[in-house]
């Protein structure tokens, strides 16, 4: 789904068991993340994590942890910028055909096996 909060007021939630909330290293980034996560728990999603995206070093990393530690949101997967990711994204191709061994489509790669593991187990 694209981005905003809309989408969480259009029953589309009814049946979900987790939502990724993706936050950028920005405040009003992670004040919206905050605000999504609790509507959904509000909503009955029993799963809610925090990906962080485009982080370029450590410091906008420990700023993310720090907000969603004081806030008691998980962060379960942090994702690099990448330029790599930044020039797919001009492309009519997915990251994933592009640049399939980039830093960020690595820890996607890694999140999404996480997650199968987590909640789909075989």
């Amino acid at each position: 789904m694209e981005a905003g909060i809309e989408h969480l007021s259009r029953a589309t939630t009814r049946h979900s068991d987790v939502m990724l909330v993706v936050a950028e290293p920005y405040f009003r980034s992670l004040e919206t993340a905050a605000r999504v996560h609790q509507m959904a728990q509000e909503l009955g999603i029993p799963n809610v994590y925090v990906v962080a995206n485009k982080i370029r070093n450590e410091r906008e990393r420990d700023a993310m942890q720090t907000f969603c530690q004081q806030r008691d949101l998980e962060v379960i997967a942090s994702i690099p910028y990448d330029e790599q990711i930044a020039e797919a994204s001009l492309l009519p191709e997915a990251p994933l055909d592009f640049c399939p061994d980039a830093p960020g489509v690595q820890v996607v790669a890694s999140l999404v096996a996480d997650l199968k593991d987590r909640f789909m187990p075989v």
